[in-house]
């Protein structure tokens, strides 16, 4: 009599508990092949793409795969008795079904929220990325304490509690990630640097755009093509340069040197000064330079042809003065930044003049076209003014110098 009666209840818990996964498979059915589909298309023809982003990320499809393990947990609790093994069994199952299903739903809203927030203007100075991926390290650890505690079943509390003594271990496997974190944050919080940024590390050999910057790495593809994978936490120890200011300014700097033969550096003739003055950016500064020579000459009672006391004009000056008027009037140079052409300290190779300017276009093919512009405009010019371009004697120079004294 008595195995008939057990054999009853369990037959009653079994029908029970059969009704129940079969409602929680009905449900899921119609949420999947129903409810779901029916989200997708309403979120089509709304003017907005925020919802869109939801249903691409796949957070209806977790949500409705997360349904039914509470279906099986509220209804198991209504209809099997709490003291039956078969209960025990099933709401552990149900618990972490929902623990499981409700971390992936946390995520698919995460990773909805920072597509959204990456299609705005200011996101890319703003990267959240970092954020994102320690609150989906912090949910994960969370769940991962209740499902154990559901398990052993022990309170949530007493496993934290628990941890504490575990903080140096933790402290040392996670190291990376805890620095990462940290560097995470300054960088994001100081606008150190974000996806798209021009980076130089040379430490690491990085240089190029920044495609991804993640808890623990900064991935950089360098102008090669290459990718440089950089530790997040390194870009707060060590130093970089970031070249967002210039995209930023509008301009890109040009810091190149002439050298000049020193040797050819002279007074100008006035047959110089007269073949000069044709020139159109010239002509204004040698009449006032001559102006300014003769009233100065004159006041300090000076003959004008003493090569020691008198004021003259020189090639190498009027040169400086040529390439700062053509710098100004050169249209691929930024006008509002600052421009000059300035001598260096004279060295072995001889006299640096450098042209010091910004270019408008920031962009690298075309900046180094303006560059090239220039600096072939200079070398071309430069003996217009009876001077010489230095460069160290080749093989040639010394074969034909040979040849010469042999002749």
């Amino acid at each position: 009599m008595l195995d008939n009666m057990l054999t009853g209840e369990t037959l009653s818990v079994l029908l029970a508990l059969g009704k129940i996964l079969a409602l929680a498979i009905v449900a899921y059915l119609l949420l999947r092949l129903l409810a779901v589909p029916a989200i997708a298309a309403v979120a089509k023809r709304t003017r907005t793409h925020w919802d869109e982003t939801f249903v691409e990320r796949g957070t209806f499809n977790r949500l409705a795969a997360l349904i039914p393990g509470v279906l099986v947990h509220v209804l198991g609790a209504a209809w099997l008795p709490e003291d039956s093994s078969f209960w025990l069994v099933v709401r552990l199952a149900a618990q972490l079904w929902i623990m499981f299903f409700g971390l992936l739903v946390v995520y698919a809203i995460l990773d909805s929220l920072s597509a959204i927030y990456n299609g705005m203007p200011f996101a890319k100075h703003m990267p959240i990325r970092s954020f994102v991926q320690v609150i989906k390290l912090t949910v994960f650890l969370l769940s991962l304490i209740v499902a154990l505690a559901a398990i052993l079943g022990e309170s949530p509390t007493i496993m934290i509690t628990g941890l504490g003594t575990m903080t140096a271990v933790l402290m040392l496997v996670f190291k990376d990630p805890i620095l990462g974190f940290v560097a995470g944050i300054t960088l994001s919080a100081n606008r150190m640097l974000a996806v798209g940024d021009w980076m130089e590390m040379p430490k690491y050999n990085a240089d190029g755009d920044v495609i991804d910057v993640t808890l623990t790495t900064v991935k950089v593809r360098n102008w090669d093509q290459t990718i440089t994978t950089i530790p997040t936490y390194a870009l707060i120890s060590d130093s970089f340069k970031n070249w967002r200011g210039m995209q930023e300014a509008g301009g890109r700097r040009i810091c190149r040197s002439v050298f000049i033969d020193m040797h050819s550096i002279r007074f100008l003739s006035q047959e110089d000064a007269s073949r000069l003055c044709r020139a159109q950016l010239l002509s204004p500064y040698i009449r006032e330079k001559l102006a300014e020579i003769e009233q100065y000459n004159h006041q300090q009672s000076i003959d004008p042809d003493s090569p020691i006391s008198a004021r003259r004009l020189t090639n190498v000056g009027t040169f400086r003065a040529y390439l700062a008027a053509y710098i100004k009037s050169h249209p691929g140079i930024h006008q509002n930044m600052i421009s000059m052409v300035r001598q260096l300290q004279p060295t072995e190779k001889g006299l640096p003049i450098q042209v010091y300017a910004f270019t408008k276009d920031t962009a690298w093919v075309a900046h180094e076209g303006v560059q090239a512009d220039i600096f072939d405009h200079i070398l071309a010019v430069v003996e217009e003014f009876g001077l010489r371009v230095h460069q160290f004697p080749s093989g040639t120079d010394v074969r034909l110098l040979a040849e010469s004294k042999v002749g």
